[in-house]
């Protein structure tokens, strides 16, 4: 571990100057310069920063960057570093900064592209990279002591090796053997090249260059290592450019050619000498020996917590930030860090020595610092040195609130009624039915290896040395399933109050399920794993640190790659950090959150759609409608069930889809469906089913009911496929009750949708956009919600609006999404104005009154004299159903008031006008033509 220490967030430093972001995910097709040209469409839509996906060079053709295989370079593929320097200059000359995504908790390890990765397979534990990687090297699976488990094959090892697909071959310009697996190119061991040399050459030459190999062993520094090896290889490069080293090399390559008993005999024991272990993907789950980022076999997991890792790793943005190119990161998966308050510590520490060094022309204030972390909804964010989350939290906040309570019971009903699950389809239920799916599935070595180190520190003390390994598993096995967050953070102390209580939850929910012998196994294990302090026993910390590093992929593959698939009350609680068991929350619990962020974390980022988001964030608006309509809801899903039977195929003698999918199928299709999508539209149809079909055949691949990522059901996802083709026919019966569905409620899900926006931009906190949101966002998980964006349509729309100067004939023409862009250009420059009003500014719930009071949520923000006012309405679908537009005529908010904080004169930011109330100002007035409201009162 860094042993720093974990001091409170930082309040006294600068305050960066980070006042609203835009996510852009980069590739080969968007680089730095496509962003570039889009600088002064954002700089006119009032973002501060960009906020990229990860620069570092990634795995070529990667659409998302997390795969990085070389952190200490700029993707070439993005433009290189000169053209980060072109986009940086770009923002520079409108004011702008520059925030970028790292990924310090894995690399991608494609074999070939990956230097370190291919350091460690040739080199093994010798390699001057293997403490970068989370290896065992002494695991107790046979044949993998020293090695790395490599499931790569697409079948078993000996049945690939007779067949003549493993084949070694000849590097003629570097002078290197490798192995040749499809399109896969292995590196092979120098302790093999003096092998290969002495089967394939006779000529003293050639033995003479295996002596070479077989003296590499005598080299005791890796830079020794390397230059040796170096020097073998091009003596055998060079050897191999003559004729008899030529003829030597092909001799070498046909005795080791699998086509004869002899030569796989040869090969295989040639395999039998590298540092790893090629086997079938099958037993990744069961044997790996190495830590992935979540289940992921393309993605090994580094050792940050060496000082020496943290430094390579983060090399390259040290430099960039030293020399004022970037001004902030976001980390990626905290949770996957051994030790994520130690690495927050370091981080914020040399960020904020390198800011000295930065140039003058560079933006001052502390480096803005926000991390990837998943809270439950009861989950307090730990007082790490970090500006705060990336802002699942908030995500799920305005989802709850937006929610209407009085839908939960009847939408629960229904749901296990109209699936056929009964209590089964309750989402407790699933959620621990996930866990220990995914734990016994797909984390089983994981999991041996955290019992495994707990019953090392059992049979270290006389106390415990009779807690057998299995009842130290069957206790372990529960704790995991039953743990309530994604992870604790104990180090060399024991546990804080937050974490302690989210153990003891953890416990209490596993001791009702061991047999009473097995409960004192559990209480033991809760000991060791924080609720006693470590004494610097290393035993301790490393069970410690497998279980800590256990928990959070679990929780993840399960609740949200998992059960968020089975699991359809509303589909709108999906959401990733969401948590479908909190249906919705009242009004004072989402004040009682946001005055705790303005407290605490005022300058975390809030996000209500993101690059790896489920469902868009206006879809979600739509669907949390249906939370007030649930009786009809209900009522128009039993006939479109009904309906739409005999459009179903068996398979393996059950119609398909399953009901559950079908229910979801059904809502995620009311709350996709594009605005003006007409029942007739062929060509439109067709492309919105397209789109449909590819997310239902992730949906039911990651429910993991009937067909899944690793054993796909042909006959099951085609009859699927063609239900939704036979559903989304031009102008059928069904497309015409869900068009007349969709339009009931459709106002509704708009005003939903801008109430949220209103909210992400005027609450504590960072607003971010994601790309292309600025319209609506009814995209579905990726690869969705990362098509590409029109830039042009909405950068045409944003200089409309800035000519024209006015909301209110946007109402009208409200499906083009025109009113949202205005809507957060015109608070987003208010932002702009008045940065530290809405950064700083005390947090304030204002009481309304009359007939119409619970449909609103109003607060205000002071600072210095500063004050501002936001109302927005709430759960209005019985006023807007049908309705034509989001907003609702003046008349209809009667005498329905809210308390302001103060007399005026008051400016109404969105509509310019000026009202002079005292204490109180009308409904009919403020939210009119808009449904929103936010007005500002300065006084000197």
């Amino acid at each position: 571990m860094l042993h720093l220490p974990t001091p409170a967030a930082p309040r006294s430093e600068p305050m960066p100057k980070v006042r609203a972001t835009v996510r852009l995910q980069l590739h080969r097709d968007f680089t730095f310069h496509h962003a570039a040209d889009l600088v002064d469409y954002f700089a006119s839509l009032g973002i501060s920063h960009l906020y990229t996906s990860p620069i570092t060079t990634a795995v070529p053709g990667s659409r998302h960057g997390y795969d990085v295989i070389d952190p200490t370079h700029v993707n070439p593929e993005l433009g290189g570093e000169d053209g980060l320097a072109h986009l940086v200059a770009a923002l520079r000359q409108r004011g702008m900064g520059l925030i970028v995504d790292i990924v310090p908790n894995h690399m991608g390890i494609d074999c070939e592209h990956n230097p370190w990765w291919v350091d460690v397979l040739t080199w093994g534990a010798r390699s001057r990279h293997a403490h970068c990687f989370d290896i065992d090297w002494h695991s107790p699976t046979p044949g993998l002591a020293g090695k790395v488990l490599l499931p790569i094959l697409s079948g078993h090892y000996a049945a690939l090796l007779e067949a003549g697909e493993l084949l070694p071959r000849f590097d003629w310009d570097t002078g290197h053997f490798y192995l040749c697996y499809g399109e896969r190119r292995l590196p092979l061991s120098p302790e093999s090249h003096a092998r290969l040399l002495r089967d394939g050459l006779g000529e003293a030459e050639g033995l003479a260059l295996a002596d070479l190999f077989d003296a590499l062993g005598g080299h005791d520094t890796p830079e020794a290592l390397t230059a040796a090896a170096a020097l073998a290889w091009r003596k055998l490069r060079d050897y191999a450019a003559t004729g008899s080293g030529r003829a030597d090399i092909l001799a070498t390559l046909v005795a080791h050619d699998p086509r004869s008993p002899e030569a796989i005999d040869r090969l295989h024991e040639i395999l039998e000498q590298q540092h790893y272990r090629l086997t079938s993907w099958t037993t990744a789950s069961d044997a790996i020996n190495w830590r992935r980022f979540f289940a992921v076999d393309t993605l090994a997991a580094l050792r940050i917590e060496d000082p020496a890792v943290f430094e390579a790793v983060h090399a390259l943005i040290f430099r960039l930030y030293a020399a004022g190119l970037i001004d902030g990161v976001r980390v990626d998966h905290i949770d996957g860090l051994t030790d994520p308050a130690g690495y927050c510590a370091a981080l914020r520490a040399r960020l904020t020595t390198l800011a000295e060094r930065r140039p003058a022309h560079a933006p001052v204030g502390a480096p803005w610092l926000v991390v990837e972390k998943i809270l439950a909804p009861d989950e307090a964010m730990r007082d790490w040195p970090v500006d705060g989350t990336t802002g699942y939290d908030f995500m799920n906040q305005v989802g709850r609130l937006l929610h209407d309570p009085a839908g939960a019971q009847p939408l629960e009903a229904g749901w296990a009624a109209l699936s056929g699950l009964g209590d089964a389809g309750d989402f407790d239920v699933m959620r621990l039915a996930a866990r220990r799916k995914m734990l016994v599935e797909c984390f089983p070595s994981e999991l041996a290896a955290a019992a495994q180190a707990l019953a090392d520190v059992a049979c270290s003390r006389r106390a415990t040395r009779d807690y057998p390994p299995r009842a130290l598993t069957r206790a372990l096995t529960e704790l995991v399933v039953h743990f309530p967050v994604y992870r604790i953070y104990a180090r060399d102390d024991a546990l804080d109050g937050e974490d302690r209580r989210q153990l003891d939850a953890a416990v209490r929910a596993a001791q009702a399920t061991l047999r009473p012998i097995d409960r004192p196994v559990l209480q033991r294990i809760a000991d060791w794993l924080g609720r006693e302090p470590a004494r610097d026993s290393a035993l301790l910390h490393t069970a410690r640190r497998r279980f800590q590093q256990l928990t959070s992929p679990v929780a993840a593959k399960a609740i949200e790659d998992t059960a968020f698939y089975r699991h359809g009350r509303l589909l709108s609680s999906n959401e990733v950090g969401g948590d479908p068991a909190r249906f919705a929350d009242d009004r004072d619990t989402f004040h009682a959150l946001a005055a705790q962020r303005a407290e605490r974390y005022p300058n975390a980022q809030l996000a209500t759609a993101t690059h790896d988001h489920k469902r868009g964030e206006d879809l979600r608006a739509r669907l949390a409608v249906l939370s007030e309509h649930h009786r009809d809801t209900l009522a128009e899903l039993a006939v479109w069930c009904d309906a739409n039977a005999a459009l179903k195929r068996e398979v393996d003698g059950l119609p398909t889809p399953d009901r559950p999918a079908e229910l979801m199928l059904y809502q995620t299709l009311i709350g996709a469906w594009p605005p003006g999508l007409r029942a007739d539209d062929a060509p439109g149809l067709a492309a919105f089913a397209e789109r449909i079909v590819r997310w239902q055949e992730k949906a039911e691949r990651e429910a993991k009911q009937r067909t899944d990522w690793l054993t796909p059901h042909p006959d099951y996802e085609a009859a699927s496929r063609a239900f939704v083709e036979a559903l989304l026919r031009p102008d059928s019966e069904f497309v015409r009750r869900l068009v007349a569905f969709v339009e009931r409620i459709a106002a509704a899900g708009a005003l939903n949708a801008l109430t949220q926006t209103t909210l992400r931009l005027t609450v504590p906190g960072v607003p971010d956009l994601y790309q292309g949101t600025e319209f609506w966002d009814f995209s579905l998980v990726d690869p969705d919600n990362r098509r590409p964006v029109d830039w042009h349509s909405r950068e045409a729309a944003l200089a409309l609006f800035e000519r024209q100067g006015t909301l209110a004939p946007l109402v009208a023409s409200w499906q083009d999404g025109r009113i949202k862009q205005a809507l957060i250009a015109r608070l987003l420059n208010a932002r702009r104005l008045h940065p530290e009003l809405f950064t700083l500014g005390q947090y304030l719930p204002l009481a309304a009154s009359g007939p119409l009071e619970r449909h609103l949520l109003a607060f205000s923000r002071l600072y210095q004299g500063d004050t501002l006012v936001v109302i927005v309405p709430l759960h209005m679908a019985a006023l807007l159903d049908g309705a034509a537009a989001p907003t609702l005529d003046p008349a209809h908010w009667a005498d329905t008031e809210v308390t302001l904080p103060g007399d005026g004169p008051w400016e109404d930011v969105l509509n310019g006008r000026r009202f002079d109330a005292t204490d109180r100002i009308a409904l009919s007035a403020v939210l009119d033509p808009l449904p929103v409201a936010v007005l500002r009162r300065h006084r000197a």
